[in-house]
C-alpha cells in the first residue's frame, strides 16, 4: 500500500509483545491465551464500532447499509493476456518445390494469426518462387496481423556463382542484408519475437512457438532432424569460427540428453526474444567491427551474439521438425527438389503434413518406373498406414495398385482347412520358439495373392511393397538405374530384394557384373519390398507352399537355396529361384521392434491351429531386438559398384 495506517498504542504494544513472546519462548501458556482472548475482544469491538459508524453515516441506517452491500457488483476475474507479437521472417530462393509444404507448416502453427506478422523476401530465382510466394501472401494476408513483401525479379543469378546452390560472397552479403532488414522491421513494428525459418525447414510440431517461448531464452532453436546426423546447431567452434566436432553433439542429436543446451551456433530455424535488452546488440549486417571469421551469414550472427553476451541454445525436449541435408555447390535445383521430396516422405512417417491451403499445388506426375504394376499391400483396418503410404508414393511420383492384405485375425480354422493349409512339420520361430501364427499366414496369403495375379494377368515384372516402409533418398532414380542395368546386361532374375534384413553377415555377398549396386542374395528376412518377374512368380506358386507353410520371409530363402536349415529346405524341390538384392538397400522399416510406434500384425496374433492361444510374445527382451539394432543401411558387402549415399553413412553432423 502507498500509505501505512497507525495502530492504537495498546494494540501496537500487544502485537509487539506477542511477537516478542513467541521469539523468546518465555510467555506462559495462560498469559498467551489471555492475550489472544483480549485481541479477539478488541477485534470484535473494532468491527462493531466500524459498523455503527458506517450505519450512522448512511441515510436509512442499518437496513440501507445492508442493501448497499448486497447490491455491490459481483467479482469478475481479469481476462488473460494477449499472446506476444511474433514476426516470421521468410527468405526464399528457388524454393518452388518446398513452398507448399513449408507454408502449410507455417499455417498450422498453433498460435493466434492476428498476433503474427509475415515478412517475406525472395530474389535471384530461376523457378516459380516469386509468383508462388506472392500468391500465398495475397490469400493469407487477411488472417495475419501484417504482411511485408520484398521481391526481386531480376537478376536471376549472381554474377560470381557457379550455380544456384553455390554461395559466393555476393550471395552471403545479400542474405545478411535481408535478414537484417527483417530484424529491423520486427523492431520497428514492436514485435516481441522474430522467428527465422529457412524455406526448406518443415515445422511439423504446431506448438513450436509456444514451446520455445516457454523456455524464456534470448536465442532458442528447435532441434530439427534430417536423414543423417546433420542438424541446425553446432556444439563446438574453432577459434577461426569453423565447425568443431565434440562428444556433446551426438547425444543431443539422438535425444539421449533432453533439454535446452548452450551451444556456440544455431542456424536455419531459431527464435529471438526482442524484449530482452541484450537483443538490441544482435545484428546480421554489417559484421561486427572485430569480426575476422569467414564471410558467412550464420557465422557473422553467431559472432554478433558472442560479442553481445547472448548465449545461443538448442532445445530437443520434443520433436519439432525436419530439414534436408545441404547439397554441394555444383548440384542443381532438380537435385534440391529430389532431396526435399525425401524430407517430405520422412516427415510423413510420424506427421500428417499437408500443402498450404492458400497455394495451388498441381499433383506430381505418377508412373510405375517401368514395372507393369507397383503393388502396395495394406490391411483395411490399418487406414493410417494406407493414408501415409499413398501420400508418400504420391510425393515420390509413384502410382500404386492397392492390394487388401489378408487379415490373420479374421482367419478361422474352417478357412484354413478349406485352403488346405498345413504348417511345416517341426517349424518354430527362431527367436521366440513359437509355432506359426495366423498373422504370418495372413501375410503369406497376401503375397501369394499377388504372385497369382502376376501369373494370371501375364505381368512381366512388378514391384511389391508392404505398408510399413520408409524410402531412401533418390529412391526412384536409383531403382530405375538398377533395373535399366539388368535390361542392358540381360540378367536372368526372378526376385530382387529392395528392402530386407540380411541374416548372413559373415561373408560379403557376390556382386553382379555389369550392374552397379546389385548382389546375389544370401539368407535374408523380411518382405518389405521386392521386384518379381513372371518366371519368379511361377516358381513360387509351383512349389505348392500351402501344404507345408512357414513365414513368407523364410520361404523365399528356401526357394533360392540359401536357408541355413536343411530340414526346412528338404520339403521343397526344385530350389532354383534366381534371387538378388540391391545394395545398399533402398527401403527400411518405419519402426523397429521395441520402438515407439512399432506394430506387428504377424507377431501379435494367435497360433495357426488354435485361436485361443495368443502370441504377443515379449519383443522387448527377445534376441530379435538385439539383431535389429545391429542392422545398418550398409551391410558388410564391399564389392558393390558404387559408394553408399550420405544417408547410408549416417555420420555427417556438420556443414
Amino acid at each position: 500500500p502507498w500509505f501505512t495506517p497507525s495502530l492504537p498504542p495498546s494494540l501496537a504494544h500487544s502485537h509487539f509483545s506477542l511477537a516478542q513472546g513467541q521469539d523468546s519462548r518465555s510467555t506462559s501458556d495462560d498469559s498467551r491465551r489471555n492475550l489472544e482472548a483480549k485481541m479477539r475482544a478488541v477485534g470484535a469491538v473494532g468491527v462493531g464500532v466500524l459498523w455503527a459508524l458506517l450505519a450512522a453515516a448512511v441515510p436509512g441506517g442499518v437496513s440501507e447499509l445492508t442493501t448497499l452491500v448486497q447490491e455491490q457488483e459481483p467479482f469478475k476475474p481479469e481476462s488473460s493476456l494477449l499472446k506476444p507479437k511474433v514476426m516470421i521472417a521468410i527468405v526464399a530462393r528457388n524454393a518452388a518445390h518446398s513452398l507448399p509444404h513449408y507454408l502449410g507448416c507455417i499455417e498450422r502453427l498453433e498460435y493466434p494469426k492476428e498476433r503474427i506478422a509475415i515478412w517475406a523476401a525472395t530474389d535471384h530465382n530461376v523457378d516459380n518462387t516469386t509468383a508462388m510466394l506472392r500468391e500465398w501472401l495475397k490469400r493469407a494476408q487477411g488472417v495475419y496481423h501484417y504482411v511485408e513483401w520484398r521481391p526481386m525479379e531480376e537478376p536471376r543469378s549472381y554474377t560470381d556463382e557457379w550455380g544456384p546452390k553455390h554461395w559466393p560472397p555476393s550471395r552471403f552479403n545479400h542474405v545478411m542484408k535481408l535478414r537484417q532488414a527483417a530484424l529491423k522491421a520486427a523492431r520497428e513494428r514492436w514485435a516481441d519475437y522474430i522467428l527465422f525459418v529457412d524455406s526448406d525447414n518443415l515445422l511439423t510440431n504446431p506448438r513450436v512457438l509456444n514451446l520455445l517461448m516457454a523456455e524464456n531464452l534470448t536465442v532458442a532453436a528447435p532441434m530439427l532432424e534430417s536423414r543423417s546426423l546433420y542438424s541446425n546447431f553446432w556444439c563446438g567452434i574453432t577459434p577461426q569460427g569453423y565447425y568443431k566436432r565434440t562428444p556433446d553433439y551426438q547425444p543431443i542429436r539422438e535425444w539421449k540428453r533432453l533439454g535446452c543446451f548452450s551451444v556456440p551456433m544455431v542456424h536455419s530455424t531459431f527464435l529471438l526474444d526482442l524484449r530482452r535488452e541484450s537483443s538490441r546488440d544482435l545484428a546480421f549486417y554489417p559484421p561486427h567491427p572485430d569480426y575476422s571469421w569467414a564471410f558467412d551469414d550464420i557465422m557473422v550472427f553467431a559472432f554478433s551474439a558472442r560479442q553481445a553476451g547472448v548465449q545461443m541454445y538448442v532445445c530437443n525436449r520434443e520433436h519439432y521438425g525436419l530439414l534436408p541435408v545441404p547439397l554441394k555447390a555444383q548440384q542443381s535445383v532438380e537435385d534440391e527438389s529430389e532431396s526435399f521430396i525425401h524430407t517430405i516422405t520422412e516427415a510423413l512417417i510420424d506427421h500428417d503434413i499437408e500443402p498450404s491451403e492458400h497455394l495451388y499445388s498441381p499433383p506430381s506426375p505418377q508412373d510405375t518406373m517401368g514395372f507393369d504394376k507397383i503393388f502396395l499391400i495394406n490391411l483395411k483396418r490399418r487406414l493410417d498406414r494406407r493414408t501415409r503410404m499413398l501420400k508418400t508414393m504420391s510425393s515420390l511420383g509413384l502410382h500404386a495398385t492397392l492390394t487388401d492384405a489378408v487379415d490373420g485375425k479374421a482367419l478361422n480354422s474352417s478357412q484354413l482347412q478349406a485352403l488346405g493349409i498345413e504348417m511345416m512339420p517341426g517349424y518354430k520361430d527362431p527367436y521366440s520358439g513359437r509355432v506359426l501364427t495366423r498373422g504370418e499366414i495372413g501375410c503369406f496369403l497376401s503375397h501369394h495373392s499377388i504372385w497369382t495375379q502376376v501369373v494370371e494377368h501375364g505381368l512381366q515384372k512388378v514391384l511389391v511393397l508392404e505398408d510399413d516402409v520408409r524410402f531412401e533418398p533418390r529412391f526412384k532414380r536409383r531403382i530405375q538405374a538398377i533395373m535399366d542395368d539388368t535390361e542392358k546386361t540381360q540378367l536372368d532374375w526372378d526376385l530382387i530384394y529392395v528392402g530386407r534384413k540380411r541374416m548372413q553377415v559373415q561373408q560379403p555377398e557376390q556382386s553382379v557384373d555389369g550392374v552397379n549396386n546389385l548382389v546375389k542374395a544370401d539368407y535374408s528376412y523380411w518382405t518389405l519390398g521386392y521386384a518379381l518377374s513372371q518366371q519368379g512368380a511361377r516358381k513360387l506358386l509351383a512349389a505348392d507352399p500351402f501344404k507345408r507353410m512357414l513365414p513368407v520371409d523364410e520361404y523365399l530363402p528356401i526357394m533360392f537355396n540359401k536357408h541355413p536349415n536343411t530340414e526346412f529346405m528338404s520339403h521343397f524341390e526344385p530350389r532354383d529361384l534366381k534371387a538378388f538384392s540391391v545394395e545398399p538397400l533402398l527401403i527400411y522399416p518405419t519402426h523397429y521392434t521395441g520402438e515407439p510406434g512399432y506394430i506387428s500384425d504377424t507377431e501379435t496374433s494367435t497360433i495357426w491351429d488354435d485361436e485361443a492361444v495368443a502370441t504377443d510374445w515379449d519383443r522387448q527382451h527377445a534376441r530379435k531386438t538385439a539383431q535389429q539394432d545391429s542392422i545398418r543401411p550398409v551391410a558388410q558387402n564391399s564389392v558393390t559398384g558404387d559408394s553408399p549415399p550420405p544417408a547410408a553413412r549416417a555420420s555427417r553432423d556438420e556443414l
